[in-house]
């Protein structure tokens, strides 16, 4: 089997994670800044099978599209045209950082350590991808 990853997109960082050869386990790979994510990306795909992009999506409580999703819709339409033969899926991402930043109190990170944006963006994305296997059953 393939991997699945998954991406919080952001303007500045994107958090990424990605499951095992089986698809069971989601786990944070890393994060990067948002302006070398392409460079990232290729370079990840060469080196991994991936077999789906899952890529969350920001909605406000009403669910209207968050601001964030017209910079998240650039992405996307780049990354259909740069890697075509991978499927891409959006997944609700509403309280992810809110649930990550929960996490890292519950693992007894220091505060110093939850401040860690980019640690925060690791772990939505690890959320997010969590998310999107458990609904697929």
């Amino acid at each position: 089997m393939a991997k699945i990853l998954a991406l919080d997109y952001g303007q500045k960082r994107t958090g990424v994670a990605v499951t095992d050869d089986m698809q069971i386990i989601a786990s944070g790979l890393k994060t990067v800044e948002t302006k070398f994510l392409f460079d990232f990306l290729a370079e990840y795909l060469i080196k991994e099978v991936v077999e789906t992009v899952v890529v969350g999506e920001p909605k406000q409580m009403n669910f209207q599209a968050s601001e964030s999703e017209v910079y998240i819709q650039e992405f996307i339409q780049k990354f259909e045209k740069k890697f075509p033969k991978i499927p891409l899926v959006r997944v609700d991402e509403r309280f992810t950082s809110k649930m990550a930043f929960q996490t890292m109190i519950d693992s007894g990170l220091t505060k110093k350590q939850r401040q860690n944006k980019a640690l925060v963006d690791e772990i939505s994305a690890t959320i997010i991808l969590q998310s999107y296997l458990y609904n697929r059953k």
